[in-house]
């Protein structure tokens, strides 16, 4: 009974919504009556709106062209699958709507295709229209977007049976039907690329004309139905297809050329025919000037009363005549629309390489990447095996400005083509990180897509084409560097050549050479220059790629480039050539990190090294602290870090050494720990050093620890906590040369009075001028202040207890009142200095 009288009570709330309805209604019509009787001018001005929208031609259609199409039109339902797909594929296949333009260019590159190799086989197939185009067009006022194909056209079962169904393409029959009997491969799915077209439209009109039957036109509003009727204007296209979309109110944009020029060249600037677009252009055009027109007017009327004259007033007026000025006119200027091509650059690396210029090469790379230079490198090649295609790729002069702000951001330099149409330039794993200054195309004929272009369905794919192309950006950067070697190997040979010359060779020979020297030696100066600002540009994303790139860290640590105790200002050196020119007796490469070479070269940790004439590398870039922790060795040499403890030098006059360093421990044993006792937990130890020949102290970090070079890189980091590496800090050691004056004079100084607080303040001094020197940080900065003042105080002979004298402040000054006009000039120039 309870849900009777609730049921019952609902009919009564629907009965009563609906007849307050009904009273609504036949308010707003008695309403607007009255309205149109009381103002019929604004009756006749709607009259005139509706005879308007009857006259309006849309998409080539009049009014009554469009009532035919609907009388005549067949009605269609969709198959069940495309219903209830529909709405996915508008809403959630995309990501982007800017994609149908990209597919409906594709379908219309397609259809231009397919009537191109059906013209093989019969060559009355292209008729009239042999000039296969795309046209695009946009009427703002009409509010529609049209593509026009001069191509295979349809007919009414390819109506049917493509349009009618998704994932179902004529294209890709057409493409099982030729791969049967030859090679030839098109792009898309013509059923799903063509149902993009609803992201940005509520309405889709298809104009069609094929060879064998009439034109044809087919309408869908996105729903379960559309229509097919034949064309009451006849055949006006003589063969291909026009695609009209009725934008909706949100895609707007698209009717806007500068907008459809972008997306033409970001997705189908290589397509193999010519995308034109209906451009609206204002151009200047002379005209007569209004006075010119009024003396026109006056001279026919003179020339009439002066025809009545007799031949003598005609010989006259010929004379008159030819003493006539020019005409004036005026520039006027005009809205007209024309057609232009967009498409203008060609796929370039779909040709063989020997058939390109560097200009072709030069002009590709600088539309391709917007940069105004010329790259440094390139590489043009076809990747064959479990998966074709084609590729450019090119190192730019110059790095990005923001290549290391965000290493993180995907990278848009590698651009991935089907067929010469863009897919995607947004891709994490297409080229590692630090390769993210390489600029390319790749090009694919049969990449495995899913429906909407935009992903690959395979990840395997991708791994593929990564391995192939940091393979081959590796390969670019290695011709750049074996080129500067080549080059700095000429000049080596060269000199000694120079060196060995006879002077009993005849002049006109010595101008020969002299002339092939100075080229080679050009071009010799050239790959160096050229490899010298590609380290300068791109040197930190080569020690990125060593620290990350585990498998090709052997080819990377070859592009290297150091500065050392060796080399001129400017110039530096490779690891290979580094190990090449090693002495025989040297074991290993040495290197040491720090701020600049002039800090480094003065090191007292390269003495003993620079005695034995072995090179060092200086590492200046704070990249190369990461970088080293990563290299053990190269060509079976292991690195070592001079700024580390037991430093050793492999070689015969070390072992004498030893020998020498031991009797001298053993000498200053008690030395050693009295030092060690005064300076407390500042130091871990102190040794008799074996590297030092001229400086009395340094101090060294742990064989495993940071140097004192990477813990201020460390806690330079805005983020780093402290904490994370605290078991990483360097361990000090402070190694003393036993032979140095200084040294053995305090030795024996302490040899008589340990307890000395003099002895105490100069081993403390000599400590800290070390750690200043090394680079560490001191504990206490004040207390090594105040020694290094009661040093200078010593050498002043400035007595310690000599106070500061300030002298007494003058007395203040009564200043005399000011006069009123002196007032208001000073709070002028009190204003002016605010």
């Amino acid at each position: 009974a309870h849900l009777a009288n609730m049921q019952g009570t609902k009919k009564a709330l629907v009965c009563g919504l609906l007849a307050l309805l009904a009273l609504q209604a036949i308010f707003v019509v008695s309403v607007a009556s009255e309205e149109a009787a009381a103002d019929p001018a604004g009756a006749g001005d709607a009259t005139e709106v509706v005879q308007e929208e009857e006259n309006k031609v849309v998409d080539g259609l009049t009014a009554d062209e469009r009532k035919l199409v609907e009388e005549n039109a067949e009605k269609f339902e969709f198959q069940a699958e495309v219903g209830r797909l529909m709405d996915i594929i508008i809403n959630s296949l995309y990501s982007k709507k800017e994609i149908f333009l990209r597919e409906l260019i594709s379908n219309a590159s397609d259809a231009c295709d397919k009537i191109r190799f059906v013209s093989l086989t019969d060559r009355e197939a292209l008729g009239d229209n042999s000039d296969l185009d795309i046209r695009i067009e946009a009427d703002k006022d009409a509010r529609t977007l049209s593509i026009t194909d001069k191509g295979v056209g349809m007919t009414r079962n390819d109506l049917i049976n493509n349009l009618g169904t998704i994932a179902k393409s004529g294209t890709s029959q057409f493409v099982e039907a030729v791969q049967k009997s030859g090679d030839m491969n098109l792009i898309g799915q013509f059923g799903v690329g063509f149902y993009s077209v609803y992201l940005v439209a509520d309405k889709v009109t298809v104009t069609t004309k094929a060879n064998n039957d009439k034109q044809l036109i087919w309408e869908s509003a996105a729903d379960a139905n559309f229509s097919i009727s034949e064309d009451p204007r006849g055949n006006t296209l003589g063969r291909g297809t026009r695609v009209t979309m009725h934008l909706k109110k949100d895609a707007s944009e698209y009717l806007d050329e500068p907008r459809l020029r972008e997306l033409i060249l970001r997705y189908s600037e290589f397509i193999n025919f010519p995308i034109y677009l209906n451009t609206e252009k204002t151009v200047e055009e002379e005209v007569p000037s209004d006075e010119e027109e009024e003396k026109k007017e006056e001279s026919t009327e003179e020339n009439a009363e002066e025809a009545k004259d007799g031949e003598d007033d005609a010989e006259v007026k010929e004379v008159e005549e030819g003493e006539e000025e020019k005409p004036k006119t005026k520039k006027v200027k005009k809205t007209v629309r024309e057609w232009e091509q967009v498409n203008k650059n060609k796929a370039i690396w779909l040709r063989e390489a020997s058939d390109i210029s560097d200009e072709e090469y030069g002009n590709f790379y600088k539309s391709l990447s917007k940069d105004y230079q010329d790259p440094a490198a390139r590489m043009h090649f076809s990747a064959e095996g479990q998966i074709d295609f084609k590729s450019i790729l090119f190192i730019p002069k110059s790095a990005p400005s923001s290549m290391f702000d965000n290493m993180n951001k995907k990278m848009e330099n590698i651009k991935l083509y089907v067929r010469r149409v863009f897919i995607s330039d947004e891709f994490e794993d297409l080229v590692p990180r630090y390769l993210s200054f390489i600029t390319g195309v790749v090009d694919s004929e049969d990449l495995p897509l899913n429906v909407s272009r935009e992903m690959l369905q395979q990840s395997r794919i991708l791994k593929v084409i990564k391995k192939k192309l940091v393979s081959k950006a590796l390969e670019m950067i290695r011709k750049l560097s074996d080129n500067e070697e080549k080059a700095l190997d000429k000049g080596e040979e060269g000199d000694e050549k120079k060196d060995d010359e006879s002077e009993d060779k005849k002049e006109d020979d010595e101008e020969g050479e002299e002339e092939e020297g100075e080229e080679e030696e050009e071009d010799a100066k050239t790959s160096i220059q050229k490899y010298k600002d590609f380290i300068k540009e791109f040197g930190k994303a080569i020690k990125l790629g060593v620290v990350e790139d585990t498998k090709n860290r052997k080819k990377l640590v070859k592009f290297l480039r150091y500065e050392s105790t060796s080399t001129k200002d400017g110039e530096s050196v490779s690891l290979q050539r580094y190990v090449d020119r090693m002495p025989e007796d040297q074991k290993h490469v040495y290197y040491i990190a720090g701020d600049n070479k002039a800090d480094l070269k003065a090191s007292p940790y390269l003495e003993k090294l620079a005695k034995r004439g072995f090179e060092v590398l200086l590492m200046t870039d704070p990249m190369d602290e990461y970088v080293m922790q990563h290299l053990d060795e190269f060509e079976d040499r292991t690195f070592v870090n001079v700024a580390k403890e037991d430093i050793k030098f492999g070689d015969k006059t070390e072992k004498r050494e030893k020998r020498l360093v031991e009797r001298a421990k053993e000498d200053m044993k008690e030395f050693l720990e009295w030092f060690k006792e005064t300076l407390g937990s500042d130091c871990e130890k102190v040794v008799v050093s074996n590297r030092l020949t001229v400086s009395p102290v340094a101090i060294v970090s742990g064989t495993y620890g940071y140097t004192a070079h990477m813990e201020r890189l460390m806690k330079a980091q805005a983020l780093s906590d402290p904490s994370k590496y605290s078991f990483m800090a360097p361990k000090k050691t402070l190694e003393i040369n036993a032979f140095h004056p200084m040294v053995k004079e305090l030795a024996r100084r302490v040899g008589e009075d340990k307890e000395s607080e003099d002895n105490q303040k100069v081993a403390r001094l000599l400590f800290e001028s070390a750690m200043v020197q090394g680079d560490f940080e001191l504990s206490d900065k004040s207390r090594f202040t105040h020694a290094v003042q009661d040093l200078i105080r010593d050498r002043l002979s400035v007595a310690a207890d000599a106070q500061v004298e300030t002298p007494e402040l003058p007395e203040a000054e009564e200043e005399a009142p000011a006069k009123d006009g002196e007032k208001e000039e000073e709070e002028d120039e009190e204003k002016d200095e605010l």
